[in-house]
């Protein structure tokens, strides 16, 4: 999940200054559809966070398989 979000982050990234270049140009700017592609930063930013989280959680389940878990109960 963090390298789709890592991905999905690289293509809004490249979105953005595809977007902001004709601004400081002095080209007319694009369609508002451009700028909600440049969103998809944030979507992959919290897709990253969020496969971190699990990765990060799964680690600690296999380091101590003592502990019983929300599902062992």
């Amino acid at each position: 999940m963090v390298r789709l979000g890592v991905i999905v982050f690289g293509v809004g990234a490249v979105a953005t200054l595809i977007t902001v270049a004709p601004l400081f140009l002095g080209l007319h700017p694009l369609p508002s559809a451009a700028y909600f592609v440049c969103m998809l930063m944030g979507v992959g930013f919290a897709l990253s966070a969020a496969g971190l989280l699990r990765s990060i959680a799964a680690q600690r389940r296999a380091a101590d398989p003592g502990r019983a878990g929300p599902h062992d109960a």
